[in-house]
């Protein structure tokens, strides 16, 4: 059997050298140690009589911890609540109106139904018309003229009828 020197040897290597575990076998001796949590201190140095004191970085090393899981709160009223987005179904570059000299296609507060042209994205030099899904008022224009927009990020807030 091995004695309690080699294996206080062991345990120093293991964290010397931050190993998880450690098997040795010599003909019928077996010794297996293993540390559950790399990182920590393993319990089996704290019970050594005569141990060497840990490596003091090796207890500085930053510890994975789990995170705790959010606590439930109740949510406060959003104030868009309600309210159904019309979003970008491209990448490209926004226009509220056909043309500069034109007024915007909606703003706040203006009616659409289903098929209203709402906006025009240019993609690669190819304008394409936004029309509504949804039938409602506009309650606000979430980008500015000639602002790139992403693929699926809301342009409008609608309030739906």
């Amino acid at each position: 059997m091995l004695d309690i020197d080699k294996i206080r040897e062991l345990v120093q290597m293991m964290v010397a050298h931050d190993l998880v575990e450690i098997s040795l076998r010599d003909g019928e001796e077996e010794v297996n140690l293993r540390r559950p949590n790399a990182r920590a201190m393993p319990e089996s140095l704290n019970g050594l009589a005569g141990a060497p004191p840990p490596n003091p970085s090796y207890l500085l090393a930053p510890q994975a911890t789990p995170a705790a899981p959010p606590l439930p709160v109740a949510a406060p009223a959003a104030p868009d609540a309600g309210l159904l987005e019309i979003k970008s179904p491209m990448v490209g570059t926004f226009y509220a109106s056909p043309d500069p000299d034109s007024p915007a296609f909606v703003q706040a507060g203006a009616a659409v139904h289903v098929g209203t042209v709402v906006c025009i994205l240019e993609a690669m030099k190819v304008f394409n018309e936004i029309k509504s899904e949804v039938a409602g008022t506009i309650e606000r224009v979430l980008v500015k003229n000639a602002q790139a927009v992403e693929f699926g990020q809301p342009l409008f807030l609608v309030r739906p009828q």
